[in-house]
């Protein structure tokens, strides 16, 4: 294997054991070589230091952590291989510009200083549109279920199903557009989870008599990027992480304060007896003005 196909895989492996001892002693016994080798062809393959982009990448799942639980500070330090409060937060405020108590309590979320995972190979970054959206009336339902930080990707696909079965039960026509609307918040039972809340709606003119109980639904009006998916459904998920990891701090975006608009397109006939397979979604997240 070349050296690409070797730093791809080491890759893959450190991003599933962020939270593992990852020394440079066992990083390269993983990977076969010895430590100043290995550092090396990461620098050359990469143009990184193995240990900095560790340290960058850990940094930034600890500022997700601190944005969607509320798992006290330390314990975050602590699963991140941080040995104190102190040493994390000096090393967090160095790469965020703020310390970690500032950067859960802020309400916009400033993808500044989030380090994507490098990919390596045929990857092309999902295109950004900007939109300005004004306010729309929708209707809908809103229900809510949570999860930890792990249970996102698994968790997600199957809720989205069962709650558009439940919305759609007593209608046999399927509206052309349906919009699901979500965001999230740290549990107040349980630290380690968050809260997620789904509105399934329609618009206004699309509402069926047979349609369950429901409520008039704000779409806020305002600035948006939107990025565009089509493919497996159970693939959606994976989208929307790639699109807050990657795309999101690479565009150098804030997202403002709302919800995140899935606006799907449907065939727009008869309800079918099984969820489609492929989808076609555009994905909305509210964000600051870019002239602000």
């Amino acid at each position: 294997m070349d050296q690409a196909g070797i730093i791809r895989d080491l890759l893959v492996w450190l991003e599933s054991h962020l939270d593992q001892p990852l020394s440079l002693d066992n990083v390269a016994a993983r990977a076969g070589y010895s430590k100043w080798h290995l550092q090396r062809m990461f620098k050359d393959v990469t143009g990184h230091a193995i240990g900095a982009y560790i340290r960058a990448r850990r940094l930034s799942k600890a500022a997700v952590a601190l944005r969607l639980t509320s798992r006290p500070i330390l314990d975050i330090a602590l699963q991140y291989r941080f040995d104190s409060q102190q040493t994390f937060t000096r090393a967090f405020k160095k790469q965020f510009n703020q310390t970690p108590a500032w950067y859960r309590r802020v309400s916009d979320w400033n993808s500044y200083g989030l380090r994507p995972p490098i990919r390596l190979g045929d990857f092309t970054m999902p295109e950004a549109t900007f939109v300005t959206l004004p306010e729309t009336v929708l209707i809908g339902q809103t229900q809510s279920y949570t999860c930890t930080l792990e249970q996102i990707s698994s968790y997600r696909d199957d809720m989205r199903i069962h709650f558009w079965r439940q919305f759609l039960t007593e209608t046999d026509m399927v509206p052309p557009e349906l919009y699901g609307l979500h965001q999230s918040r740290p549990s107040v039972e349980k630290d380690d989870e968050q809260e997620i809340l789904y509105t399934t709606a329609v618009p206004s003119d699309r509402v069926s008599e047979n349609m369950p109980a429901t409520q008039t639904v704000l779409l806020e009006p305002g600035e948006y990027v939107q990025f565009n998916y089509e493919g497996p459904r159970t693939n959606l998920q994976d989208f929307i992480l790639l699109i807050y990891g990657t795309c999101m701090p690479t565009l150098q975006l804030t997202r403002r304060h709302g919800q995140d608009i899935e606006r799907f397109h449907t065939h727009g006939g008869k309800k079918r007896p099984e969820p489609p397979m492929e989808i076609r979604c555009e994905y909305l997240i509210p964000i600051r003005s870019q002239q602000a």
